[in-house]
């Protein structure tokens, strides 16, 4: 459980990243608040401290391993020994790949791969030594199944997914304590898409159906908690994806070449271009804090079906393996007064 440990969260200032932080606050714990805007920052550790928490905010680009190093040194500087990381933070460029020029294609591969990376580097350099603590990658069903005008963030997904895979058989290797899991995330309503980079001829959207951020912080802290499986999916969009890539992926190319482009944009035409955050966060710009929540509150759901099934595992099993022995001893009580 995530009282009195120390957190780190990357991405912390809006979005998923920001809903983990008052995830975690709610439960006592310590956070070092990892990402570059200033004004989503200050506000992320009045909100943590608000719930019971404790936060420090540093400012970080994740794509640069020196500030990653750097800001990991603070937090156990000031709260200790880090307990379990969290990767978060990511960028993105909506826009069919011939038009997404090679320095943005960079840009998203270092800060939405190589932050994982560098994340991941900083944490176990740490953990490691001591022999415990626990990572979370915020993966995404598009690590798993690619959709068109997104091609640097699925690549970039795809590959946090591999580089998981080889760490965690290296960990294992050494007989580490120390453990690393991925949380598959469905679409969540975050302020990205408001300030994404977009050549797209109308407004960027989610493709339905759409999650709050909190039921995606609330699968990531459980992730945290129970960091014995390779992998977590949240929402049932996400699990039905994963199952249709692996038995159907040429039915889903067809079918998303015929719906992805019309899927990701809303019937709103675009705006004249506007400030967007992969090379700057917005808020050093407008001076705003952006929150946790997007612009499709509307359209988006509160709660997963899914999502508490699986943290709810144990009981349902036990509930379900009764429910069978119950079933077996009525079956075999039947039969046997049948047979006087």
């Amino acid at each position: 459980m995530s009282q009195g440990q120390t957190v780190v969260v990357t991405g912390a200032s809006a979005g998923v990243g920001r809903a983990v932080v008052r995830e975690f606050a709610r439960r006592g714990a310590r956070i070092g608040l990892l990402a570059r805007g200033q004004a989503g920052l200050d506000a992320a550790v009045r909100e943590a401290e608000e719930a019971g928490g404790r936060a420090l905010a540093l400012p970080t680009d994740v794509a640069d391993p020196a500030q990653v190093e750097a800001a990991a040194d603070a937090v156990e500087a000031e709260f200790g020994p880090i307990d379990v990381w969290v990767n978060c933070a990511f960028a993105g460029v909506f826009a069919p790949f011939t038009e997404v020029r090679p320095e943005e294609y960079k840009r998203v591969t270092e800060v939405t791969y190589l932050g994982f990376v560098n994340g991941t580097r900083a944490a176990l350099s740490r953990m490691m030594p001591r022999d415990a603590g626990t990572i979370v990658q915020a993966g995404s069903a598009l690590g798993e199944r690619s959709i068109p005008l997104q091609s640097a963030y699925c690549g970039a997904k795809h590959a946090i997914l591999g580089f998981t895979s080889s760490v965690r058989t290296e960990l294992m290797h050494e007989k580490s304590n120390v453990r690393i899991t991925v949380v598959q995330l469905p679409a969540v309503n975050t302020p990205q898409f408001s300030w994404v980079l977009s050549r797209l001829p109308r407004r960027p959207q989610p493709v339905a159906p759409i999650y709050q951020p909190e039921v995606a912080a609330r699968g990531i802290v459980h992730a945290a908690d129970h960091p014995g499986r390779r992998q977590y999916c949240v929402g049932g969009s996400t699990l039905a994806t994963v199952l249709a890539n692996r038995f159907i992926p040429g039915l889903l190319d067809r079918y998303l070449a015929r719906t992805g482009y019309d899927s990701q944009q809303t019937d709103e035409e675009s705006r004249p271009p506007s400030p967007d955050n992969l090379w700057k966060p917005v808020d050093s710009a407008d001076g705003r804090d952006h929150g946790a929540h997007g612009s499709f509150d509307d359209a988006s759901h509160a709660r997963s079906v899914q999502l508490w099934a699986t943290e709810h595992a144990r009981p349902l099993a036990a509930a379900a393996a009764a429910g069978a022995l119950a079933a077996t001893g009525l079956a075999w009580r039947t039969r046997n007064t049948r047979s006087f």
